[in-house]
């Protein structure tokens, strides 16, 4: 018997979404501090308004966003309601998958993998910019750790190394090609774009790297992000995710262009990217097909 049978499904549940409060007031600070190049660790949580120093009490995550009424106890500047949305997404989204999955090895990668989704969502959301160090650094630790994961719950480890990569590979390579050839026949067709090259900026050159890796309305960040994904995912969930993104994209597209009243206005496309991945992540396919 292990030790997760000795606690009660609902018990377990209500863990998974404390500890989601907490990871999720981190990765306030993650979604704040890492697009502006600032350290996620020092200093200290403080107000971005006047630089008091958060206390411990004042750190609650939800709790002291009611208490204090969304303002800063020292100069009343409002706190953004995000705060206390993004940690009760992370507790609601780690509740669920416990909820859905119940407790394996994988659960913490799993886990992982949930924050770094929603943090990356955020931060493109805010600055049309996926950091290296959570799509990169989560394709490493993806590409490492759900290996030796998987062998622990009974796959052969070369079987789920090879389809960790095969997933890495297909989710970043999907993505370039279609963002590669539609540089290629924009090109080749005179189409110009406001923000690609750029004013006073020629055309990439094959010689340069530019022009394997700068696309018209792609950021090579969701290359890199999707190749994260499908060494978490595999080919299939990756493939699916691709699928899935597609369809929130063109819904998240529509309302933003109506929210900016601009059918041409960009926005992110990490957030629909995200929502795909946890999507397939929680699906019934999934969840029968746990070997790929």
């Amino acid at each position: 018997m292990d030790a997760a049978s000795l606690v009660s499904p609902g018990a377990l549940v209500g863990v998974a979404f404390a500890l989601g409060l907490i990871v999720g007031s981190f990765l306030n600070v993650v979604i704040h501090r890492l697009p502006r190049g600032e350290s996620i660790v020092l200093p200290g949580s403080h107000c971005p308004a006047c630089g008091h120093g958060i206390t411990a009490w004042e750190n609650l995550p939800v709790l002291s966003y009611l208490w204090l009424r969304g303002r800063c106890r020292s100069c009343g500047a409002a706190i953004s309601p995000r705060y206390p949305l993004v940690e009760l997404l992370t507790g609601g989204l780690f509740a669920l998958l416990i909820a859905v999955q119940g407790v394996s090895w994988m659960t913490p990668l799993w886990l992982v993998f949930a924050a770094a989704l929603i943090a990356v969502a955020a931060i493109d959301f805010d600055h049309r910019l996926i950091p290296d160090e959570i799509s990169l650094g989560g394709l490493v630790v993806g590409l490492i750790a759900v290996p030796v994961l998987r062998s622990l719950e009974g796959t052969p480890y070369s079987s789920a190394l090879f389809e960790s990569g095969l997933g890495a590979l297909l989710g970043g390579g999907m993505l370039w090609t279609v963002g590669f050839a539609h540089a290629r026949i924009s090109t080749a067709l005179g189409r110009s774009f406001d923000h690609w090259p750029g004013e006073d900026e020629e055309l990439p050159r094959p010689t340069s790297l530019d022009y394997w890796v700068w696309f018209p309305g792609l950021g090579f960040g969701d290359v890199k992000l999707l190749a994260m994904i499908g060494a978490f995912l595999g080919p299939y969930g990756v493939v699916e995710t691709i699928l899935a993104a597609a369809l929130v994209g063109l819904v998240l597209g529509l309302g933003w262009a109506v929210v900016e009243r601009n059918w041409s206005s960009p926005f992110g496309f990490a957030p629909a990217i995200a929502i795909g991945a946890i999507g397939v992540l929680l699906s019934p396919a999934h969840l029968l097909t746990q070997s790929w």
